[in-house]
């Protein structure tokens, strides 16, 4: 059976979700209906468009730019303050809602998800029917719209979602990809940012379809690995596995968004190694090991990207936990600037649960010596009678930073 996947995004997700709040609260004016965004304060880290309304959109204002910039080109302007609180509610609203359809949802972020379709589609006319049944439901029970892409896998899905807005249905079949994708600004192609866009456009790939008929072997030696996926993006290649978990298996994880935006792999590794010693530790409090580990990134224009893998071995050893996470970041990591950076563990076992031995097992391990288990005993004795961090590895400190002094 042809799998068929629906994207479903929000439609400008915290103005709307904001907007809907104001007016049952008694607002007068629809703030989708005039020049709005929502941003953060101007004087912090934060200070920028976190969406926009489609009249602000008219005097070329893009999320992600600052504040600032936004009331230079619309002086008129009205902006209101994030409330992630709220919009979390509306998130779990709405994936609750979807799961009276089918309970093959996968969450990709607040206010977008994957649908596996297939199993239910005998019940629909067509994909389309219901896919405007389900987009038409969720504006008349919760008053904002989102946009539904239809296709064969997650990866055309999501293109065709993004096509016109908002509250509207869109398909992007195998069979539509030269017609409706291909004659595209290449700068629209998923996960193709700024400075890849830049490269490409030197090469003299201005479309999608530009992009999709060049050699491989050349958008790789400019873009490595990222170019490499590009390309097969571009000709519509993606995975059609909707990756649903119950509720109560989501796993464990944390994330940070960070001060500065950084853009070195010698950056990133002492961020994924602090969280992974933070998830690592919630693991063993939890008396649990993971089978898979997500990692997770934002990039400085509020881009996100997740890529996953499963362990050979269920683990929650913080070192096993950075290097797949480091691993994972090199595969997808376009060199653009990074905002945030998050692991996620799941598919989680008892920490007793026998193992299953492979081959390359049967020889044992080397155990650390006695000097060693005797350390890393006294390390998670003092972590843990006197706070997170309380010791840490002279390689995660910061540069500059001092470690703590005693009283």
């Amino acid at each position: 059976m042809t799998p068929i996947i629906f994207h479903i995004d929000v439609n400008s997700a915290y103005l709307s979700w904001t907007a809907v709040e104001q007016l049952k609260n008694g607002a007068k004016v629809d703030i989708r209906e005039i020049p709005a965004i929502i941003g953060g304060d101007q004087k912090s880290r934060h200070g920028v468009v976190l969406a926009k309304s489609t009249a602000a959109k008219r005097y070329g204002i893009r999320t992600g730019e600052p504040v600032a910039n936004a009331f230079r080109k619309c002086p008129n302007l009205s902006m209101y303050p994030p409330n992630h609180k709220m919009y979390r509610e509306k998130s779990r609203m709405l994936m609750e809602y979807l799961r009276t359809f089918t309970t093959e949802i996968e969450q990709v972020s607040v206010d977008e998800c994957y649908m596996n379709f297939t199993s239910i589609a005998d019940r629909y006319h067509s994909p389309v029917d219901g896919a405007a049944q389900i987009k038409d439901g969720i504006k008349e029970r919760f008053g904002f719209t989102v946009n539904i892409g239809i296709s064969t896998n997650k990866l055309l899905a999501k293109m065709a979602s993004d096509f016109q807005k908002p509250d509207r249905v869109h398909t992007l079949f195998p069979e539509e990809i030269k017609i409706k994708m291909w004659p595209l600004p290449i700068g629209e192609l998923y996960m193709a940012g700024h400075s890849s866009v830049e490269v490409l456009k030197k090469l003299e790939i201005n479309t999608i379809g530009d992009l999709a008929q060049a050699d491989p072997k050349l958008i790789m030696l400019h873009l490595k690995s990222h170019g490499k996926m590009l390309w097969e993006f571009a000709n519509g290649r993606g995975s059609e596995v909707v990756q649903a978990e119950p509720e109560e298996a989501k796993g464990i994880g944390n994330s940070t968004t960070l001060r500065e935006d950084v853009s070195t792999l010698e950056e990133v590794r002492p961020v994924f190694a602090e969280l992974a010693q933070s998830v690592g530790q919630r693991l063993k409090k939890a008396g649990k090991k993971a089978g898979m580990v997500s990692m997770e990134i934002k990039y400085h224009d509020f881009r996100t990207l997740s890529h996953q893998a499963q362990l050979d071995k269920p683990s929650n050893d913080p070192l096993v936990l950075k290097e797949t996470a480091c691993s994972l970041f090199l595969e997808v990591w376009s060199g653009e600037p990074v905002r945030l950076l998050g692991i996620r563990t799941s598919r989680l076992i008892d920490e007793s649960a026998p193992e299953q031995l492979s081959i390359f097992d049967l020889e044992p391990p080397k155990e650390p010596d006695e000097k060693h288990r005797k350390l890393k005993k006294a390390v998670d004795e003092l972590n843990a009678r006197f706070g997170k961090g309380a010791v840490v590895r002279a390689s995660l400190m910061k540069k500059g930073q001092t470690p703590p002094q005693g009283e």
